[in-house]
């Protein structure tokens, strides 16, 4: 069985099949699934599905490129959503530059990053970190608010084996998805095929970066075989290594899942 550890199942493209989409898990391997928050919206439609769904577990955060939602009201009631049984971790969080040029926004994310870093080390719950085209800074911050006192998963991981390694001494996951079967992932494989496999969790971020033979379509849970049988030929070993042991790595990161 699979364990889908970043997915955005609240997001308005799975409107129109978001019950008969989640219901079918079960039948096709999926046994459990992290929803993301990315917006205070986002979150609240997170909590109402893991209500609904009793293999459906949450994230509370607020991502970087909407951290306008973001303030100390909010902050507080993502402090006490935190110990609800089914709220597993604080995310997604982090860096994004892709879009933020100026310097006044991105020490605003910096900011909010690091506070709620330090809101998932008071609750005692791991982080789901974003960082797009920020590989300096996110690394320096995490290490500067000592990392390796936050278990965490380093989201859609983009950069070198290398900085995967960084990560992986402060005991940090590496998430992994559909952009491994990109013909132009070539970092990406290259982490896949040496980080240890001890570190690895699969990842979709539905609706999100389907892989090949979808890509361009809407990404699902149910694409993540594509994801391990990519990484089970990068390392020369089964899809099903793959799956068993993303699956151990995931329920150790997320230790309040039943």
């Amino acid at each position: 069985m699979i364990f889908e550890s970043h997915a955005h199942y609240d997001d308005r493209r799975f409107d129109p099949d978001r019950k008969e989409l989640l219901l079918s898990m079960e039948e096709h391997g999926i046994e459990t699934i992290i929803n993301v928050g990315s917006d205070l919206e986002g979150v609240k439609k997170t909590l109402a599905l893991t209500e609904e769904y009793p293999f459906v577990y949450g994230a509370v955060g607020i991502h970087p490129s909407e951290i306008g939602d973001l303030n100390e009201e909010v902050y507080e009631w993502m402090r006490e959503r935190c110990s609800q049984p089914k709220v597993v971790a604080v995310g997604e969080i982090g860096l994004d530059y892709y879009w933020e040029k100026e310097d006044e926004a991105r020490r605003n994310q910096r900011y909010w990053f690091c506070r709620q870093m330090e809101l998932a080390r008071e609750q005692e719950l791991p982080v789901i970190i974003h960082s797009r085209e920020a590989a300096e800074d996110t690394l320096k911050l995490v290490q500067g608010i000592h990392g390796e006192q936050i278990p965490g998963v380093i989201h859609c991981f983009s950069y070198s084996p290398e900085q995967a390694m960084e990560y992986i001494r402060m005991g940090y996951y590496i998430g992994i998805g559909g952009v491994i079967t990109f013909k132009n992932a070539r970092k990406l494989k290259e982490t896949a095929a040496v980080i240890p496999l001890e570190h690895i969790l699969l990842e979709t971020d539905c609706p999100y970066l389907s892989p090949e033979p979808e890509r361009g379509k809407r990404n699902s849970s149910l694409n993540l075989p594509y994801v391990a049988q990519v990484i089970a030929e990068l390392r020369g070993i089964t899809s099903e290594e793959v799956i068993a042991a993303a699956r151990e790595n995931a329920r150790r990161l997320f230790s309040k899942v039943k």
